[in-house]
């Protein structure tokens, strides 16, 4: 019950009487406990912020090497590339010896006979114009038919040679692997 007296300097005081107070121990652990809820909430929404901005593609060359083709004086490489990022890698363009070979607007050089990928050792398909997608913990491999009667570039293809292949992404980054023709 709240009862209101004045004074002797014409102030009016509350008396509280049989009214009790949270104890300041009480008042301490609830303001901690608040805090670190607060605390934990911030965090893991920060985390998730931080995790939306932090993707990377990250593509590991685990195979790469040539076999020689039925024909005399053809082969064929096979390059094989797991994306052990965060965020999905779309192959645009691969190049040999720096020469663009297939992708948007290239035309393929006459040493190439033709490119084909496939997704997690699914069924071959040719090369589109859009590129490849390697979905995060995927891998792709790619198939690249070779004659010696056509070049890449200024390269005339012989048994031999060593070819620099580089697999470009969406993201510009290149990802090289060499292959030896046999």
């Amino acid at each position: 019950m709240v009862k209101v007296r004045k004074d002797k300097n014409n102030t009016y005081t509350k008396l509280l009487k049989d009214k009790k107070g949270i104890s300041p121990v009480i008042t301490t652990v609830i303001l901690v406990a608040v805090g670190i809820a607060l605390a934990v909430a911030i965090g893991l929404w920060m985390s998730g912020l931080v995790s939306t901005f932090t993707r990377f593609e990250k593509l590991e060359v685990s195979d790469a090497y040539a076999v020689a083709g039925t024909t005399s004086g053809t082969w064929t490489a096979y390059v094989t590339a797991k994306n052990t990022g965060s965020a999905d890698a779309t192959i645009t363009m691969i190049m040999i010896n720096g020469v663009p070979i297939v992708g948007s607007g290239v035309t393929t050089p006459s040493g190439v006979t033709g490119v084909q990928y496939s997704l997690n050792g699914g069924t071959s398909t040719n090369f589109p114009n859009t590129g490849v997608t390697v979905s995060v913990g995927s891998a792709a491999t790619f198939t690249i038919s070779l004659t010696s009667s056509g070049t890449i570039g200024s390269t005339r293809l012989t048994s031999g040679i060593t070819l620099n292949i580089v697999l470009h992404s969406a993201a510009g980054k290149d990802y090289p692997a060499s292959v030896t023709l046999p």
